[in-house]
């Protein structure tokens, strides 16, 4: 396991600069007609003549056979120990929309979901309903009242929203509502532990009082709640990697773990290309830059293999307007595999290229899962992206005598 204390010793201020573009969801499965996945079958060639002059291997997120989040699985690519580091989904969903936790609030992440007539979940995202109309459900939702703490409901994109309670003697030691698969119904949520007996109290209240309210409101008849936590204390990657990062990225709880480990969030606009062009007009201000892109992890969990083909070909299409600016370091790869058979996160490994003048090429024509198998950076944790990052932009000293 990579000595993150170590690396934060021999890190070290460079000119140089680091881009890490995350294609969400980015391993796949293979297409049962076609034995290729959707990498595999993407046009793509531009990253592909990246590929020529770049070192490849897979990553795996959090361990073998873990089937990992996008908090952890982002913590690990940012170089923090996801074993070690347990952020809550609610923490990131409320730091990713700008709402500033205090230290007593418990953030949860919601779904607007729908329900049948006996309560079972058949959708766990309510059809991906429109952002608007998640706005219009979480203005009827903010009056509600429960005994022993505020709480406080606020709209995220499109299906989500963030639910803040505020109070004394709170804990997110809770379990979550949502039961993570259709056809069952939403849990009660209950305390983890003794002191957190007060929260699931009020968590269920409020749920209680809010299916009331959303009962006629089909197809978001109902709402799960995960991902209880407080704002947690850990180390920015300024102090660790003597950086000053920034993310680009359209969705909440990417921003929110950017946010986490100290990038400035900068705005853009909701597509790849506005993304990319947010790159180029704030290249001179940073030295790190995570690129988030969103809809190959959506598109996997909603099982539509040839819409997540298009989203890589998309961002294909910006990669020129990445390598124009010459970064001394390009990264390429995913979060974790959501492939579209499988319509979830998967424990499989992902892809991953690193571009640098310094590397030693492995020469592989094409940027997929088979191809990457054969690369000469192998298969190693997540963790170990931002050493060879760093490394390869001259950021670490040498160790030892």
């Amino acid at each position: 396991m990579i000595n993150m204390g170590v690396i934060s010793k021999l890190a070290m201020k460079t000119d140089t600069k680091i881009v890490m573009v995350v294609v969400d969801g980015l391993g796949g499965l293979p297409d049962p007609e076609t034995n290729l996945t959707e990498l595999e079958s993407a046009r793509k060639p531009n990253i592909d003549a990246l590929m020529k002059k770049s070192v490849c291997g897979l990553i795996d997120p959090v361990g073998l056979g873990i089937t990992p989040g996008s908090g952890p699985s982002h913590l690990a690519l940012f170089g923090y120990n996801p074993l070690e580091h347990e952020i809550g989904r609610g923490v990131l969903e409320a730091l990713g929309i700008g709402f500033d936790l205090e230290r007593t609030d418990v953030a949860a992440r919601g779904n607007f979901c729908t329900v049948d007539s006996e309560g079972r979940v058949i959708d766990r995202r309510a059809g991906r309903i429109e952002t608007e109309k998640t706005k219009e459900l979480c203005k009827l939702l903010e009056d509600i009242k429960v005994d022993g703490a505020e709480v406080i409901i606020k709209p995220g994109k499109i299906h989500r929203f963030v639910v803040i309670f505020r109070g004394e003697g709170l804990s997110g030691n809770v379990t979550d509502s949502d039961p993570q698969k259709e056809g069952k119904f939403p849990k009660t949520v209950e305390a983890l532990t003794p002191d957190a007996e007060k929260t699931a109290r009020c968590v269920n209240e409020f749920i209680a009082k809010a299916k009331a309210i959303l009962a006629d409101k089909h197809p978001a008849n109902m709402l799960l709640l995960r991902g209880f936590a407080k704002h947690p204390n850990i180390p920015t990657m300024g102090e660790i990697f003597k950086l000053t990062p920034a993310a680009i990225a359209t969705y909440p709880m990417y921003r929110g773990v950017a946010r986490l480990v100290g990038m400035d969030v900068i705005p853009t606009g909701t597509t790849i290309e506005d993304e990319f062009r947010t790159l180029e007009e704030n290249y001179g201000r940073y030295d790190f830059f995570y690129v988030h892109v969103k809809e190959t992890d959506s598109s996997g969990e909603d099982g539509k293999f040839q819409r997540r083909v298009e989203i890589i070909e998309e961002l294909d299409r910006s990669i020129p307007r990445l390598t124009a600016l010459d970064p001394d370091v390009i990264i390429i790869t995913g979060d974790h595999s959501t492939p579209a058979r499988l319509k979830a996160h998967s424990w499989h490994p992902v892809p991953i290229l690193l571009y640098s003048r310094w590397c030693r090429p492995d020469g592989i024509s094409s940027f997929g899962e088979r191809e990457c198998r054969l690369g000469s950076l192998g298969r190693f944790p997540s963790l170990g992206v931002m050493p060879l990052a760093m490394a390869n932009a001259l950021k670490l000293m040498k160790y030892g005598a």
